[in-house]
């Protein structure tokens, strides 16, 4: 049985359906829906839907309030969980919000063959438009919108639920994340909470204790040490964005330090500890590469310039939990690929307009990978041991920036052709044009590869695809 869609004129409402074959058990499948995280995790990536507030954990009565957008406007979107059988369904109700009504069935049901290792996922939603019977204003456009999303969504439930199977351990994890309110970080966070596992966040701020959160000041070399209690992993993201502002002397000095204290003050309370964590998962960057036309792997030595000096200060500064017997992945991560953020969401305004194109040259690499398959290759790193130090985080198929530009133009049904010349780029982003722009290198992810890692969306059209129009990869 294949993904089926169902759409019912009934009364003056409409109904919709959306069924998948999902190889997972009844039990798992209800399990990831019913964790907290599996909100974040089936937001639409091509959608700016924003969570005003979270219903936490699943039951009957909570509520959840969406800011959604419709057109040049936002509405608020103000759903009730009605009903909640754990390992069976749940079905929430719009309380206010866009629709003249809606209620949402999602039933998890028993494989018709009685294959225990599988399942099928049922979403029915039963709604009407607003000023039903007397019109039925944006119902081409609901429907449209409602099978490319739940397309997507079930394909996103199923991936995931793979990844936690194939990749994940034998039992729930106790994980430490900093950077957990980043852009990787959140997401990093939801799919492990979606997966059973426990999450604890370090944060600057007053900690929430009941959401898992622990005090750190890496400028004050303080650090609440009893969030390492019974920890497995450590996943340190944390850092000042690189392109967030412009290269001031000042503002690469934060930069560089947030990077180099933070490392080495985590590294240090985790090697203070008696009993240690399994893995140090420690981000780092592609940038360690410098600037090269050649392509580059695992084995290639460090490259020249500021970033590759910074990444390599950042990667050495995990030295004392690698001293005290710690395994220590450095995850290279290339360009985070999702509209939700990062260089994408910079791109997508002018390329929509018809006004992108090369930088530069256009000749530059481009390292990119998905966030999902970056969530992939974190989860790996946490439970294969056999990833230790250095392990490129990107995608098989690197582009060059001007092959980017017209992939990218292609998926948005737009020209690709308006250049941006090194002379404007330097003029417009100052010191960070060169490094983050107008230079690159063509990385492949040789360790992943050898460990047998599988990406979801390995090529640049179909991961644009995925998360611009909802297309599965096939």
């Amino acid at each position: 049985m294949s993904l089926a869609i169902q759409h019912d004129q009934i009364d003056a409402g409409r109904r919709f359906i959306c069924r998948s074959p999902i190889a997972s058990s009844v039990a798992a499948l209800a399990d990831w829906h019913f964790r907290p995280g599996a909100l974040d995790r089936l937001l639409p990536p091509w959608q700016d839907v924003r969570v005003e507030q979270d219903a936490g954990a699943m039951r009957t009565g909570a509520e959840t309030v969406l800011s959604v957008p419709l057109g040049p406007i936002r509405k608020r979107w103000r759903a009730r969980i009605d009903d909640a059988v754990p390992g069976e369904r749940f079905v929430d109700v719009q309380v206010s919000g866009p629709f003249g009504a809606w209620r949402h069935e999602h039933r998890f049901r028993p494989d018709p063959a009685g294959d225990p290792a599988s399942s099928v996922l049922e979403d029915e939603i039963v709604y009407r438009m607003p000023f039903a019977p007397f019109g039925n204003l944006g119902a081409g456009i609901a429907r449209r919108d409602l099978d490319r999303l739940f397309r997507w969504r079930h394909w996103r439930t199923a991936s995931d639920l793979r990844r936690h199977r194939e990749d994940g351990p034998d039992r729930p994890l106790t994980v430490v994340v900093t950077g957990g309110s980043g852009l990787v970080g959140r997401a990093l966070v939801a799919f492990l909470k979606t997966g059973g596992h426990e999450v604890r966040t370090l944060v600057r701020r007053d900690p929430n204790r009941e959401a898992g959160e622990h005090r750190w000041n890496p400028d004050a070399g303080s650090i609440d040490a009893s969030v390492l209690d019974g920890a497995d992993a450590v996943v340190h993201l944390a850092g000042a964005g690189i392109a967030d502002e412009r290269w001031t002397d000042e503002r690469m000095r934060i930069i560089r330090e947030s990077r180099i204290k933070g490392t080495s003050l985590l590294a240090s309370a985790i090697a203070d500890r008696d009993t240690r964590p399994a893995v140090l998962i420690s981000a780092s960057a592609i940038g360690i590469y410098g600037d090269r036309s050649e392509p580059v792997d695992e084995t290639t030595a460090a490259g020249t310039g500021w970033l590759a000096e910074v990444a390599a200060d950042w990667e050495k500064a995990a030295d004392p939990a690698r001293e005290a017997g710690v395994r220590v992945v450095h995850p290279r991560i290339g360009v985070v690929l999702t509209p939700k953020g990062g260089a994408l969401a910079k791109m997508l305004p002018p390329f929509r307009y018809g006004a992108g194109g090369p930088i530069g040259t256009g000749r530059q690499g481009l390292s990119w990978i998905s966030l999902d398959d970056l969530l992939g290759v974190l989860l790996r790193a946490i439970t294969d041991d056999r990833l230790d130090g250095p392990v490129n985080a990107t995608a098989p198929n690197p582009v060059s920036q001007r092959g980017f530009a017209r992939t990218l133009g292609c998926v948005l049904h737009r020209p690709a052709i308006a250049p941006l010349p090194a002379i404007v780029a330097r003029s417009v982003f100052g010191r960070l044009a060169d490094p983050l722009l107008l230079e690159g290198v063509f990385v492949r992810p040789g360790r992943l590869e050898d460990a047998g890692f599988r990406f979801e969306t390995p090529t640049l059209e179909g991961c644009l695809r995925v998360l611009l129009d909802g297309t599965p990869p096939a």
